[in-house]
């Protein structure tokens, strides 16, 4: 049986879409970060709500991630650390390029929206999911 994990965004401006995850099978919780919502465009949006098949890939970049399988009009988008994920054209700082980075918390760094203790969380992430899950993400603002 595929496992199951829920994303529900509660918050998205210029600093990022927030969101928390919830892994129905294992119990485990973190927070995510994305870019603002930009009508799903290559590297500096969200991806759209929706239900996600998500698989383990190899990244020349991330070596072994999870990726987010069949986002309409995108690809490569991974699951992988980072604090930032900022509207560079607003001035703010970012780790992503439409990719999603996890975290055990939300916060501030420097007066940006920020994901904290991202390396630990995804570490932990990846430990504990199977190699595939499906992902739902939830739109509640």
């Amino acid at each position: 049986m595929i496992m199951i994990v829920l994303s529900t965004r509660f918050e998205s401006s210029n600093h990022g879409t927030f969101s928390e995850w919830y892994s129905t099978d294992t119990g485990f919780s973190c927070y995510a970060a994305e870019p603002p919502m930009r009508g799903n465009q290559n590297n500096i949006s969200c991806i759209l709500a929706g239900i996600y098949l998500v698989k383990i890939r190899i990244s020349p970049k991330y070596g072994r991630v999870f990726h987010i399988t069949n986002v309409p009009n995108r690809s490569w988008v991974l699951i992988h650390s980072g604090n930032f994920a900022g509207d560079t054209f607003e001035g703010l700082k970012t780790h992503t390029m439409g990719c999603t980075l996890l975290g055990s918390k939300v916060g501030y760094i420097d007066s940006q929206r920020a994901i904290l203790n991202s390396r630990v969380t995804v570490r932990k992430f990846m430990q504990i999911m199977q190699d595939e899950f499906y992902l739902v993400i939830n739109d509640k603002f």
